[in-house]
């Protein structure tokens, strides 16, 4: 007996069923558990979403000055601001100040791509990410800045 009211093999099955509920849980929960607790690099600076053109009226401190497109979004940071516009194929994005810098497109879930960012600081992400995604920025001497979570 291995415990109260089981034989050996009762237990075996038991646990053999646990096992294989483990297995219950669809792949995409597991891949999005893993993202959230897997911040690979804490030094990150975080940009919020700090305007977007279907939620805000007015952006508040915005440098556009042009017609708006389908759609624009502003994520701010304490030493960066990322600024998006979301086109009909592709993103085109602007860091501000302007310098060069390397965006990283992280996927929710599959790969991520690369975009560069010129010295005035202007980028394209072509095609438009599918589900949520977010943003790494980096720039100068080993800063790196990661926007929020976002779905188009």
């Amino acid at each position: 007996m291995a415990g109260p009211g089981l034989s050996d093999e009762e237990l075996l099955e038991a646990l053999r069923q646990a096992v294989a509920a483990r297995g219950a849980v669809p792949a995409e929960f597991i891949a999005a558990a893993r993202n959230a607790f897997a911040w690979h690099n804490i030094d990150a600076e975080l940009a919020q979403l700090t305007y977007d053109s279907m939620r805000d009226a007015e952006p508040a401190l915005s440098t556009r000055t042009e017609a708006a497109s389908i759609r624009a979004l502003t994520f701010t940071s304490g030493h960066l601001t990322i600024e998006l516009e979301v086109g009909t194929e592709s993103l085109v994005g602007q860091i501000v100040p302007a310098q060069t810098a390397l965006i990283t497109v992280q996927p929710m879930t599959g790969a991520e791509t690369e975009a560069q960012a010129d010295e005035i600081g202007c980028f394209s992400i072509a095609p438009i990410p599918a589900g949520q995604f977010r943003l790494r920025c980096r720039y100068g001497a080993g800063l790196e800045t990661v926007t929020g979570w976002i779905t188009l």
